[in-house]
């Protein structure tokens, strides 16, 4: 996505970006719910969901961040996840199981729409900067929620 994003140039290029975004985002929503509705939901599907909606929030970061609709901070919201990932390396315990929680499930699903949001053309700075912050600032709750549940394991 992130390819075909970037090789198209001008207006068309954040509603090309935020609406394939917006049906990868839907499909997902149901391959979810029919994974579980038939009793295929695994493991390593749902790992896999998470890996795919992290970079799919990192490339809408960049892809805002290229078009100047937010600051080099909304790269945090694409490199939060990579980031968490990494800290387990450093320190053992943030390897620790996480049981799917709906927190984390809705805030995915805000963070992703609000970088959507902030992508569409008629929403400019310092609006599309605001709406980028707030999704931001709701992942970052849910990775501390999620760093303190594993801190108590320890």
């Amino acid at each position: 996505m992130f390819l075909v994003a970037t090789s198209i140039a001008g207006p068309p290029r954040p509603v090309f970006a935020a609406s394939v975004a917006l049906i990868a985002t839907l499909l997902d929503g149901v391959d979810g719910w029919l994974a579980r509705r038939t009793k295929m939901a695994s493991a390593f599907g749902a790992r896999f969901d998470v890996e795919v909606d992290a970079l799919l929030i990192l490339v809408l970061a960049i892809l805002l961040w290229l078009d100047g609709k937010a600051g080099a901070w909304v790269l945090m919201s694409g490199l939060l996840r990579y980031a968490f990932v990494a800290s387990g390396w450093i320190w053992p315990w943030m390897k620790g199981p996480l049981a799917p929680t709906l927190r984390a499930k809705v805030i995915c699903v805000v963070q992703l729409g609000a970088l959507m949001l902030a992508m569409l053309p008629s929403v400019r700075p310092p609006a599309s900067g605001i709406i980028a912050a707030i999704g931001l600032a709701a992942l970052i709750y849910s990775f501390a929620v999620d760093v303190g549940r594993l801190w108590k394991q320890t």
